[in-house]
């Protein structure tokens, strides 16, 4: 499934674990239970061992994300601006905790350190769009805009296909 990927790297050389789990991720933007066996057989590591490592960093992902990635920005000024409450309304809105990813897989939320945008505290990122001095209030706001350019989009995939 992945030769070309495992061909980059000698079989049993243990040191290729993160290298492998990396392109792998970078193919599916997340890391397959069974690509995750493939690894194990291919570097002769035991699952659990392949297992930890995905665990242990927070670059690798082992659910896929959603269409649309909402960051909370959960530094100093955001935090001093009740970035808290904004998570929690989020979380609310869209029936999930940070750090999963909604059923439908059109939302993931997640919490980063800082954005980098700490004069428009505080600050939620979708995608590439920034929302700042963004309050609870907005929540619901901003993600219907979300839910509706989705089902736009569905409509028009269901039109052309059928024509």
């Amino acid at each position: 499934m992945h030769s070309h990927i495992f061909e980059k790297y000698p079989k049993f050389e243990r040191s290729n674990l993160i290298p492998i789990l990396q392109d792998i991720q970078d193919v599916y933007g997340y890391l397959p239970e069974k690509s995750l066996k493939e690894i194990s057989n291919h570097l002769c590591i035991p699952l659990s061992s392949v297992y930890g490592v995905a665990t242990f960093y927070n670059q690798f992902r082992l659910t896929p994300l959603g269409k649309n990635i909402i960051r909370v920005c959960r530094g100093t000024a955001c935090h001093v601006k009740n970035s808290a409450n904004i998570l929690i309304a989020l979380e609310n809105e869209l029936g999930i905790c940070a750090g999963q990813t909604t059923r439908d897989k059109l939302f993931t939320l997640e919490t980063v350190a800082c954005i980098g945008a700490c004069s428009i505290a505080p600050v939620i990122n979708i995608n590439d769009e920034y929302y700042g001095r963004v309050s609870i209030k907005e929540i619901s706001k901003i993600i219907s805009k979300y839910k509706k350019e989705e089902s736009i989009k569905q409509e028009k995939e269901i039109q052309v296909s059928a024509e």
